[in-house]
């Protein structure tokens, strides 16, 4: 180091010492500038302008072409730790080469989304990869060590996990609280965080938009008390986009910016990703904060600490020393093989009465029919990057059978869409047109592409143009023109044949066809992106909050006829039927039913009914509740990326085994589904771990073109620990996968425990013949439980199953350990009373915050539309009251009432709450209760009462 290198610069002292100095050559001013998303540079430093934040959910997203792989949820259902974290390596090479050439492109990773898949009608399902902690967090750990790499100091890219925390929902996502009891948090919705920060493998976390228990979770005390506890290493957490300030502007927490920012930073959050590449307001907003004593500069400091620390790991302050500075690895031979492979990993097969694979079909004659909505779709989600190469289910059957033995019908319904004046609608020719794929050249926000102006809009003509109309379901249309373009709506109002696919932030694709009462056939055309009616001008045809068009639709040729003809003139049909992600079902917007689009089941009807031997191939981004019986064959795969067809095609040929596995349970109906804003797992008996209906297909379930038999389980209790090993054989003549699962399950526990709960799980390819001995180290810790009675976690004494099998229903091996614990002792109420939250059941109620900074209390759930509950029941079981408990003093605010009894009994003490001034503004409340011994409290509550702790004396 010479004498004019600040210390920051010298690569030989530990990063922490370089931070300091930098951080000490840093005006408060510019530490301040960079607290948000867009952190300026600092010329006089030489040190660069950064920003957090780069998609790469499944590639590189937003920025232009990349390879794209998978959807996270069927990366999840390969359940191959060893691929995906292949996939994340490939993704985090492509981010450094694609950097090299665009600074746009970010290192900080926001990848990957480890919120567990609670419910399926969940909008952002695909962005999950399971609905077991276990499991997700696998997936998670073995992506960002990927993303990570594997260098001892130095990073590849930085990976964010999302989103913290029990985020399920998108209706009303930025003001809907998830009431979410300890056990459920310490056992379900931290667990998937936990474990892969554990690994080291993290940089930091992104809160969610949400409240938990009442609170938003940008100030969320968890990060602190949970996250920052899990690892030494400085984590970063940036804000989700507009979060910051939603803490006034939507959820009204805070009555000021500045308090809502101040909070944040000193609850933990680093970086604030708000107003887009402006970052004035929140400049503004801290130095206010500043100003009025709510930080101080050493908040400022902290958070700047842990940007810089992510930086020094990316190797910003040693480029010679950064062992991925030079990497220019970008969609290479050996990314796409892995596209493909990652295709045919997730393809589950759901159900197969001999009909797959197709090797069997008789002759070189035999006519396969590829039907359906996605048979010739290579669909993309919002968290996509720009396709460089594409493969749909048509174009892979094409490849591997030959195009003359493949017949096709889209299945789509055409119309002409008659005006009122007896004239059609028309796409007039577009002289001189490009070719325009949405996002192609990459965006900062993709939300803030505008639509095409450069087409001429729509007109109207004696003739008219066939349009190719689809329902998605839910009376949401897209109108296709012949050459392929979507009926879109611009900034201008006009409707244009312009986009190459549905999509963008706000979908300008869809349309709703709307009765219209004056005439028998006449219908409005509604434009769902602007809400405005389709009505035709003397400048063409656009949409308009007046003057709305009638349009008749005149059906030329119906989906379900072409379907029908095609099918049956085939030997074998393969129905592909699916969602497109950008439409009902996606971020902000979640689904109303698990049921196939009526559309769809049209198709799926009319060519069962033509051909008896029909599979359908299901291609969606979450679960359909669909009556396989009448069905030979059954496949899912998620949205598979760029080699989704080939991948498809080698699957349905024999080619490749299928060995994906369900990671989420495939329910038989909506009725089998709790509200979507019930986040108790336990009490409302949610996802295979406590579901106790039938499902329409298990979690971990997938079959083979291969049989496997299990055998040789052995079990013992070590230190610390349990080994189990057993063996996997391959008995057929078909060289395949099979993904062997272990749970376990308490036998005779002291509360309720998951029917069965994964331990471990490992995929392996076996040749015929062959067989492999699986061993499994499963620490002491994986049978622990949340002792809400004394707030630790703990392994309760007894026996615990082990199950062994190819799903969590398809349970081949069983044997029985006996492991010593903590046992059970009765709630030490005297001496602790009891916080509100920590009940063992509920009925009507939902936690909400003690204050804005910390704690829990209870009332009556009045849900997230405004509709107040009257009452909640608590139970607290096993309660020790002593020889003799005198006096019961709660802790409460707001208005209403409390009664207590005793295991169920009459009430034995009575209090009610005259109002408290607002509620936070707690009383303390003492009445006469007389008890003794071991019982289960009851507490009733009655009116919008808050109800904190709960203590006992004698």
């Amino acid at each position: 180091m010479t004498a004019q290198t600040p210390p920051f610069r010298d690569s030989q002292l530990p990063f922490a010492k370089r931070i300091d100095d930098l951080l000490s050559r840093l005006t408060l001013e510019e530490r301040v500038a960079m607290l948000h998303q867009f952190g300026p540079a600092v010329e006089r430093l030489g040190v660069a302008a950064f920003r957090t934040g780069q998609e790469a959910l499944h590639g590189v997203a937003w920025m232009g072409p990349a390879t794209v792989f998978p959807q996270a949820v069927g990366l999840g259902a390969t359940w191959n730790d060893e691929l995906v974290r292949r996939v994340g390596e490939a993704v985090s090479t492509e981010t450094r080469a694609m950097r090299s050439r665009d600074d746009r492109v970010g290192l900080n990773v926001w990848a990957p989304t480890v919120n567990l898949l609670r419910h399926p009608l969940w909008g952002r399902n695909e962005e999950g990869y399971s609905e077991d902690p276990k499991l997700t967090s696998a997936i998670a750990t073995a992506y960002t060590r990927g993303l990570r790499g594997d260098h001892p100091a130095y990073w590849r890219t930085a990976p964010v996990l999302k989103h913290w925390l029990a985020h399920n929902n998108e209706t009303d996502r930025a003001t809907a609280s998830s009431s979410v009891r300890p056990r459920v948090l310490h056992e379900y919705d931290l667990r998937a965080f936990r474990a892969t920060v554990e690994a080291g493998t993290v940089a930091g976390v992104m809160p969610a938009y949400n409240l938990v228990n009442g609170r938003p979770n940008h100030v969320s005390p968890y990060l602190r008390e949970q996250l920052r506890t899990w690892t030494e290493q400085d984590l970063l957490v940036c804000s989700d986009a507009g979060a910051p300030s939603n803490l006034v502007d939507s959820e009204h927490y805070f009555d000021t910016h500045e308090e809502a920012t101040a909070a944040s930073l000193i609850s933990g959050v680093d970086s604030f990703t708000d107003h887009g590449t402006d970052s004035s307001q929140i400049v503004e907003r801290v130095q206010g904060a500043l100003d009025q004593g709510l930080l101080t500069e050493a908040d400022i400091d902290a958070a700047v600490r842990r940007q810089l620390a992510v930086r020094f790991r990316l190797g910003e302050f040693d480029p010679r020393l950064d062992p991925y500075a030079d990497t220019k690895d970008f969609d290479t031979p050996a990314h796409r093989s892995l596209a493909r492979e990652a295709a045919e990993q997730a393809i589950v097969l759901l159900k197969n009465d001999g009909l797959l694979p197709l090797t069997d079909l008789p002759g070189q004659d035999t006519r396969i029919a590829v039907v359906g909505l996605l048979a010739d779709e290579c669909k993309l989600d919002w968290y996509s990057g720009t396709l460089i190469h594409r493969s749909t289910p048509l174009e892979g059957l094409y490849e591997r059978f030959g195009a003359d033995r493949v017949d096709f019908a889209e299945g789509v319904d055409r119309v002409r869409l008659k005006t009122s004046a007896g004239t059609y609608l028309s796409v007039p020719a577009a002289d001189d047109m490009t070719d325009e794929v949405r996002g192609a050249e990459g965006a900062l926000d993709p939300a803030l592409l505008a639509g095409r102006t450069d087409l001429p809009p729509l007109t109207t003509d004696t003739t008219g143009t066939e349009l190719a109309l689809i329902d998605w379901g839910g009376g949401v249309l897209t109108l296709r023109a012949p050459d392929g373009r979507y009926l879109s709506v611009a900034d201008d109002g006009f409707v244009r044949a312009s986009a190459d696919q549905p999509g963008g932030w706000i979908v300008q694709e869809t349309f709703r066809l709307e009765p219209h009462t004056s005439h028998g056939n006449g219908h409005l055309l509604k434009h769902v992106g602007t809400g405005r009616y389709v009505s035709v001008t003397a400048d063409g045809v656009k949409v308009a909050s007046e003057n709305p068009e009638i349009l008749e639709p005149e059906i030329t040729e119906r989906g379900e006829d072409t379907v029908a003809r095609t099918a049956a003139a085939a030997d074998v049909v393969l129905v592909v039927a699916g969602n497109d992600p950008h439409i009902n079902g996606r971020e902000t917007q979640d689904r109303t039913t698990l049921a196939l689009p009526a559309h769809q089941r049209r198709l799926l009807e009319a060519a069962r009914a033509a051909n008896p031997r029909t599979a359908l191939v299901i291609v969606s981004s979450y679960p359909y509740a669909t009556d396989p019986a009448d069905l030979p064959a059954v496949l899912w795969t998620a949205h598979g990326g760029q080699a989704a067809g080939t991948a498809l095609a080698r699957v349905l040929a024999g080619d490749v085994s299928p060995a994906g596995r369900l990671p989420q349970t495939w329910y038989a109906s909506d009725a089998d589904l709790p509200d979507l804003l019930d986040y108790d797992v336990i009490g409302s008996r949610q996802t295979y771990l406590y579901f106790e209906g039938t499902p329409l297909f298990p979690f971990g379930h997938g079959l083979s073109y291969a049989t496997f038999e299990y055998g040789n389980l052995v079990a013992h209790v070590g230190e610390n620990r349990v080994h189990a090993t057993f063996t996997v054989t391959n008995t057929s003549v078909t060289p395949a996968d099979e993904v062997a699962q272990l749970y376990s399950r308490a036998v005779t526990p002291s509360v309720s425990r998951p029917r069965r709960e994964l331990l471990a799980h490992r995929r392996v390819h076996l040749l015929p013949g062959v067989s492999t001995e699986l061993t499994f180290e499963l620490p002491l810790s994986a049978f622990e439980f949340w002792d809400v009675a004394h707030g630790v976690r703990r392994v309760e004494p007894g026996p615990y199953e082990l199950l062994v099998g190819a799903s969590s229903e398809d349970i081949r091996l069983r044997t029985t350990v006996e492991l010593d614990g903590t046992p059970a002792t009765p709630r030490p109420i005297l001496e602790l009373g009891l916080n509100a939250a920590d009940f063992d059941e509920q009925r009507g109620a939902e936690i909400i915050d003690r204050t804005k900074l910390s704690g829990d209390a209870v009332t009556p759930a009045h849900g997230n539309h405004g509709n107040h509950g009257k009452t909640a029941e608590l139970v607290y079981r096993g309660c020790d009251f002593g020889p003799a408990t005198t006096t019961v003093t709660v802790e409460v605010s707001g208005e209403g009432s409390l009664e207590l009894a005793l295991d169920g009994g009459p009430v034995i003490a009575r209090f009610d709450i005259p109002a408290t001034p607002g509620p936070y503004d707690y009383t303390t409340v003492v009445t006469p209760f007389g008890a003794a011994g071991v019982h289960d409290l009851h507490i009733g509550l009655r009116g919008p009462v808050r109800l904190a702790h709960v203590g006992f004396s004698g």
